[in-house]
């Protein structure tokens, strides 16, 4: 099972594809959040209502905000599915930072990214900290974790996306609207390190964000919103809030 902390995590959970297994709730959330508990209550899922004190005991501090769900865990969306989709994705290898992982798939949920590919090393979406920096949104958004790493990047390739390696190298070519349309995978590393260079040499095309001189990277879950922000054409006449064309 898993946990998402929080209003906002918990109702994504009411819809998404994972079985709710419970609710807790602090004495008035219930009265708060009626939506939430008849979506719990109907799935056959029991809700528990106790005061701060007992929710505190729970864990053995104050930990969260009256609103904790659990979770049943469902397998991983196959690569071939999410190669098969519109796209765009993003390709992940090695975010072990759970943080960065959650506001990863925030930014992929907000921007349009029809699921995000885990390399083997990265960490695991839904461990607790990364859903609840996702508001929930690693529930909504269909992703994978590759089993034939790094080669599943040149399988992509062959499938016909355009797989574009996200570097701070100066010689790659600037990111920009060449780059638009929807068969687009983004490939993202971690922090530090970056991408293999086995990612590195798999990737049809590289592509930087151009920064401000003595700054040498982005935190990825930024650099990836950036990405598909070019994608999307957020902002452009006839966005709302899906594809724009």
């Amino acid at each position: 099972m898993f946990v998402a902390e929080g209003h906002l995590a918990a109702s994504r959970l009411a819809g998404s594809r994972y079985p709710m297994v419970s609710l807790l709730l602090g004495r008035g959330k219930a009265d708060a959040f009626p939506a939430l508990v008849r979506a719990f209550e109907s799935a056959g899922a029991p809700v528990y209502v106790a005061s701060p004190e007992v929710l505190s005991r729970t864990v053995g501090f104050d930990l969260h905000r009256g609103v904790v769900a659990l979770g049943r865990r469902q397998p991983p969306s196959p690569t071939e599915e999410l190669v098969a989709g519109p796209g765009p994705l993003v390709v992940a290898e090695g975010l072990n930072d759970h943080e960065n992982l959650g506001a990863l798939f925030r930014n992929a949920s907000a921007l349009g990214a029809g699921g995000v590919l885990l390399d083997p090393t990265s960490a695991d979406p839904l461990y607790r900290r990364s859903v609840r920096v996702s508001l929930g949104h690693v529930l909504c958004v269909p992703w994978g974790r590759s089993s034939d790493w790094p080669a599943d990047l040149g399988h992509l390739g062959a499938a016909g996306w355009r797989v574009v390696a996200l570097t701070p190298e100066p010689t790659a070519p600037a990111l920009g609207p060449a780059l638009r349309g929807r068969r687009v995978a983004l490939v993202v590393g971690a922090e530090g390190p970056g991408l293999s260079a086995a990612a590195l040499a798999l990737a049809g095309e590289k592509a930087r964000i151009p920064m401000s001189p003595g700054v040498d990277s982005l935190n990825v879950a930024t650099a990836a919103a950036i990405g598909l922000y070019h994608l999307a054409s957020v902002g452009s006449p006839g966005w709302t809030g899906g594809w724009w064309w």
